[in-house]
């Protein structure tokens, strides 16, 4: 699987050995949970995901660059043309030098101009400043959208961290806890089954596609007895009312999926949850809550309103899209359903 691209007795490489793997992520700042061999793992064993690693390596196979796009589908049969996309959920990631920047733009050459790649369009999702790497990006025909994320600092004090919350997120916290809410680690399959209920009652009812059941269950088989998922569950008189899917790497946490039931109406269910994320990441060690996104800046978007109330850092690192089929991409957003699939 390897393709001959001699700079500086380089390569590109669609295998790496896991243990050179886990010491290139280990010693880059910028690497996160997406770039781990684990992930990949979970991607491959989930239902109507295909990820590919792509990755420049020297002579030894020590790796400079790292790119893992997952094909994501949310149709089948002839429509998957026009719903399959590639998403890269920790962005591009290489050395931080000249070299690794020249090894990241021979990876994005080689993996932009390969005949067997299907997706419409190839979206790199940065999870930290990319900045140093636009003009590798844009050369290989990446180009730049803001995209805001939400990130809190876990290493300031609880009391720091209880004030930095809005008052009236306070306020609904101290009522879910009066009400009776309480938050519980998810540590059985029947449970995971509880929290993922939740998610597809809000996925339904927004109309926005769900991921498959097995990446869920995957991920938790795979990722938690490792301590890089964390499940934590919202009851209420004994029901399941909310959930939250959280990936751990490094110090870093990252909200994956959540949400509440709305039916329970008057039960501040989701700034329970998040409350309980913060404070059990600071008494663990963590450095930082990264909230998974915040929409698109100027656009409204009531998720970020929600996450503002918690007093992070506003960030806009963005997202970099490769289109490699305009005229699919033209096909599929002629129809509003399509068109919420690639949202």
């Amino acid at each position: 699987h390897q393709l001959d691209m001699t700079s500086q007795n380089l390569h590109v490489t669609r295998e790496l050995e896991p243990g050179l793997w886990r010491e290139f992520l280990l010693n880059n700042p910028q690497a996160n949970i997406f770039h781990t061999p684990e992930m990949f793992r979970v991607f491959s064993r989930a239902a109507r995901y295909r990820p590919t690693c792509w990755a420049t390596v020297d002579a030894a196979g020590a790796p400079l660059a790292l790119l893992m796009p997952v094909e994501v589908s949310v149709l089948d049969g002839p429509l998957r043309l026009l719903s399959s996309r590639a998403v890269a959920y920790g962005g591009a990631l290489c050395e931080c030098s000249a070299r690794g920047r020249q090894a990241l733009a021979d990876l994005l050459q080689e993996y932009c101009r390969h005949p067997q790649w299907a997706s419409v369009f190839t979206e790199l999702r940065h999870q930290s400043d990319a900045t140093a790497l636009q003009p590798v990006l844009e050369s290989a025909g990446f180009h730049q959208e803001g995209h805001l994320n939400y990130l809190i600092d876990l290493t300031q004090s609880e009391d720091v961290l209880w004030q930095r919350v809005h008052r009236s997120g306070r306020n609904y916290i101290r009522a879910a806890e009066k009400k009776g809410v309480i938050i519980v680690e998810a540590t059985k399959e029947a449970e995971v089954d509880a929290g993922y209920e939740i998610l597809r009652t809000i996925y339904t009812r927004t109309r926005v596609p769900l991921a498959d059941r097995s990446l869920f269950m995957t991920a938790f088989r795979e990722l938690a007895p490792i301590g890089m998922l964390k499940i934590f569950l919202a009851q209420h008189q004994g029901q399941t009312v909310g959930a939250v899917f959280n990936l751990h790497y490094k110090d870093c946490i990252f909200g994956w999926y959540g949400g509440a039931d709305r039916t329970f109406h008057g039960l501040p269910i989701n700034e329970a949850l998040v409350w309980h994320i913060i404070r059990w990441g600071h008494e663990h060690g963590m450095a930082t809550l990264d909230f998974g996104g915040a929409g698109k800046p100027g656009v409204p978007y009531g998720p970020r309103d929600f996450k503002a109330k918690f007093g992070g850092e506003l960030v806009n690192y963005g997202r970099s899209t490769c289109v490699h089929a305009p005229w699919r991409l033209r096909i599929a957003e002629a129809g509003y359903e399509l068109r919420r699939h690639f949202a």
